[in-house]
């Protein structure tokens, strides 16, 4: 056994019980739905205790960084203390974040950057793929990954239906880490030209029962060219040979420039054309012009079956931004799975940094193909029409 797997055993005698297992999928649920996993742990209650054990480093890449400024005991808000705890007690704490947004959302990022021990850099990744820092996903001691569909919002945690996974192993945390660095560097004013790659990678690497392998994207941009997220994803689908289940936010054919994206479109209609059975399910965001056209193509083809969902309206009043199923993940054939940080648009793979996880395994190919079925056969979700005229839903004030 390698020294930095003995250590990763041993640091896991710090850890409480509830929270020893190396790979974890962990929910949000928007509260007052009937979407809730009992036996899946929300990201309220992992995020503060993974920020609670660590040590030495906190690092956190984040697409934007926003709390709820009428409510002091927010969700986040318990997280955002976990932070400034960790860095009061030595923690070196350093918060990635998008330049889009840094306008928008200005009061979080500023309280952290503050705080002593807490450093935080804003990120214009546009000026390097020409996209934004779309990931979402943070690391403890160097070890612990979480990456999932959560932004660092409060309305992630209790107003959105979200997916991600906690995993500790010293390889996984490796490919995070210097990616992590890459993008730190770059946003400090590094060498454009240089990638931090801290050794070869050896994936898929074992976690149980599970062989896991850690993806990202754009392409270009990468310490290792062979984790691009894109191809992976094309792989899974064309090794279908039974089913294909998709939730996402947006799922699109075209890019934010007009071009023709039909990657993953065509590998699902490759699917549907031998006999596989292939499901979608889009928020009811999709019902935007530009992209509702893509999901109704779909629903003509033989094999193919498109969903929408509808979260219903919080009865506190309208939540801007919320309200919506968010989660991005894939099941090919109940075991190979993909849990991810991006939507299915050409910019989120050529040109945004994203993360997330393939993971084979019928242990997690279960469990979440039964997650996929709650919220497909939930009161929640409906038929695509293709002939129909959509209207758009409320999404901001």
């Amino acid at each position: 056994m390698t020294a930095p797997r003995i250590a990763a055993i041993l640091c896991l005698l710090a850890i409480p019980a509830s929270a020893q297992e190396v790979l974890e999928i962990v929910e949000s649920v928007p509260v007052e739905t009937m979407l809730d996993h009992a036996d899946l742990r929300d990201a309220y209650v992992v995020w503060p205790e993974m920020i609670d054990r660590a040590q030495k480093t906190l690092d956190f890449a984040e697409f934007y960084a926003s709390d709820d400024p009428a409510n002091r005991q927010s969700r986040l808000e318990t997280v955002t203390r976990a932070v400034e705890r960790a860095a009061a007690r030595g923690v070196k704490v350093r918060f990635l974040a998008e330049k889009v947004f840094q306008k928008t959302y200005p009061e979080l990022l500023a309280r952290l950057d503050a705080k002593d021990g807490i450093e935080v850099r804003i990120y214009d990744f546009a000026a390097f793929g020409g996209g934004v820092l779309h990931a979402k996903y943070f690391l403890v001691d160097g070890r612990e990954v979480y990456v999932g569909s959560q932004n660092f919002d409060w309305r992630s945690l209790q107003h959105i239906q979200e997916l991600g996974a906690r995993v500790i192993e010293p390889g996984v945390a490796r490919a995070f880490l210097d990616v992590f660095e890459t993008d730190w560097a770059l946003a400090g004013g590094g060498d454009r030209r240089k990638r931090v790659h801290t050794g070869s990678y050896l994936f898929p690497t074992t976690i149980g029962d599970a062989q896991v392998t850690p993806v990202f994207s754009p392409t270009g941009w990468l310490p290792d060219p062979t984790l691009w997220d894109l191809p992976r994803l094309v792989e899974m689908i064309d090794r279908a040979t039974r089913t294909v289940r998709v939730q996402l936010l947006t799922y699109k054919t075209t890019a934010r420039d007009g071009s023709w994206f039909d990657t993953l479109d065509a590998a699902l209609r490759r699917a549907a054309s031998r006999g596989v059975q292939v499901q979608l399910l889009l928020a009811d965001w999709s019902k935007r012009k530009g992209t509702i056209e893509g999901l109704q193509s779909l629903q003509v083809i033989p094999g193919i079956d498109v969903r929408m969902s509808t979260i219903p309206p919080f009865s506190g009043g309208f939540v801007p931004f919320a309200r919506v199923g968010h989660a991005k993940y894939m099941i090919v054939d109940g075991r190979r799975v993909w849990i991810g940080t991006g939507n299915w648009e050409g910019d989120y793979f050529t040109q945004s940094r994203n993360a997330g996880l393939v993971i084979d395994s019928p242990k997690y190919g279960e469990r979440l193909d039964r997650y996929f079925a709650d919220a497909w056969g939930s009161p929640y979700a409906y038929d695509v029409d293709a002939c129909a005229t959509y209207e758009p839903p409320r999404t901001s004030e």
